[in-house]
């Protein structure tokens, strides 16, 4: 296949990125420990992750190839990012620009030294096609809702905020592309591995203090496997040692948002209330949230139903599958599910899994999951991500809008932004 010298020269101009971060590793990490919170363990993994990401661009070339930017060069995709990242960004900012967009793009106020960092590689490398932003979330998406030469939106927040703008992406006409949270449950089926279980649920959990859109935060066990599964995550959840971001023995550090702050309180308090024990954890000082188990958690519980972004699992028993299936689907995020068990847990998987990629639907769709790793940590089912594995979700985990053929459409499940910023070169 013949590759166009445009995206050439992209891609060289990746791999002068690659070789800036590599170069300035160890201050991209300071200043991510610093201005983010996250423990240097954790952003050493994510800049060495994101760099292996980087590289992997190189394998989407061939389809790359047979696309064309969604803008004209006189316009710019808008990109606001979230708070909970440093390095893994860069990944987002690629995907677009590499099939030939311009990006303006708003790093999350609490990132903002991440951002100028982020910047200082960047301008001698890209110039001005690609663009960091300095205003506030809601002036930059109101300037980007407005400005004709802004076609496409992409947006990391919460549902919230993005529904809050649908009436404007329908009088713009823009495409707008949202990545939002998750309430991702953890499934452990009569068979599975009670260690490896454990294992993997206690890394997800706790890594970032939670502070990810694909953390497990409702833990389904079943009943024969039930106590001995929560005895070994308890276990394994007193060994995480909180502290100093900046340490090296740190292993989870502080919770960044005081919102998340309120409400892991206010969960607790009414978990608590309906008669759930904490069996670990609970205690709360400033932004330090340890480690917290909760057992006998029901349904209608504020830490099931809605989204904790901390350290802090909501533990269940069923009687079986169906029982599991019912209360897995029963919430409105759709992200990513994690599913233990013997060698028939792929059939419970396939049970809770949507289609390979986005697609039109009529509605939200409840009940079902853009990503299921069954038997798999999230690691390895998140390889790749936004790079060559479409990211994304059902029901209020994230959603496509877009006007086509003067018809408002709505689309649903795993995406890559490469692919929603271009379209098939005709």
């Amino acid at each position: 296949m013949k590759i166009n010298r445009a995206i050439k020269e992209r891609l060289e101009q990746v791999h002068q990125l690659i070789e800036a971060i590599s170069e300035n590793r160890d201050q991209l990490i300071e200043i991510a420990v610093r201005d983010a919170g996250f423990t240097l363990r954790e952003c050493r993994i994510e800049v060495d992750m994101n760099l292996d990401n980087l590289r992997g661009f190189d394998e989407m070339v061939p389809v790359f190839s047979e696309r064309q930017p969604i803008c004209r060069q006189d316009q710019e995709v808008a990109l606001l990012l979230p708070y909970n990242g440093s390095a893994w960004l860069n990944t987002a900012i690629i995907s677009i620009f590499l099939v030939g967009n311009r990006v303006r793009v708003k790093f999350a106020t609490k990132g903002s030294d991440i951002s100028r960092f982020t910047e200082s590689l960047y301008k001698p490398i890209f110039g001005d096609a690609i663009c960091f932003e300095y205003t506030d979330g809601r002036s930059f998406l109101e300037n980007a809702m407005s400005n004709p030469n802004i076609p496409a939106i992409c947006l990391f927040g919460s549902d919230d905020h993005a529904l809050y703008y649908q009436n404007s992406v329908k009088k713009f006409v823009k495409k707008f592309i949202f990545e939002g949270p998750g309430k991702d449950p953890f499934v452990v089926l009569p068979g599975a591995d009670v260690d490896a279980a454990a294992k993997e649920l206690s890394f997800s959990k706790y890594i970032y203090a939670g502070q990810t859109c694909t953390a497990p935060e409702r833990v389904y066990v079943h009943e024969s496997l039930h106590d001995a599964f929560v005895e070994r995550f308890v276990e394994l959840s007193r060994q995480v040692n909180t502290g100093d971001p900046a340490d090296p023995d740190t292993q989870m550090g502080p919770v960044a948002s005081e919102r998340a702050i309120e409400n892991i309180k206010a969960q607790l308090k009414d978990a608590v209330d309906k008669g759930a024990r904490i069996a670990l954890g609970g205690r709360i000082d400033g932004h330090m949230v340890c480690p917290t188990v909760v057992v006998g958690a029901t349904q209608d519980m504020l830490g099931v139903r809605e989204e904790t972004f901390g350290p802090v699992s909501f533990i269940s028993a069923f009687k079986d599958t169906d029982e599991a299936l019912r209360l897995a689907r029963e919430n409105r995020y759709g992200l990513r599910a994690s599913v233990y068990g013997d060698d028939t847990a792929v059939n419970f998987g396939n049970e809770l899994v949507g289609e390979p990629y986005c697609h039109p639907v009529d509605k939200m769709v409840f009940g079902t999951f853009g990503t299921v790793g069954v038997n798999q940590g999230r690691s390895e089912s998140w390889k790749r991500a936004f790079v060559s594995k479409p990211v994304g979700g059902y029901g209020y985990s994230g959603w496509i809008w877009e006007t086509i053929d003067n018809e408002f459409i709505l689309k649903q499940g795993p995406k890559l932004l490469s692919l929603e910023t271009s379209q098939k070169t005709s």
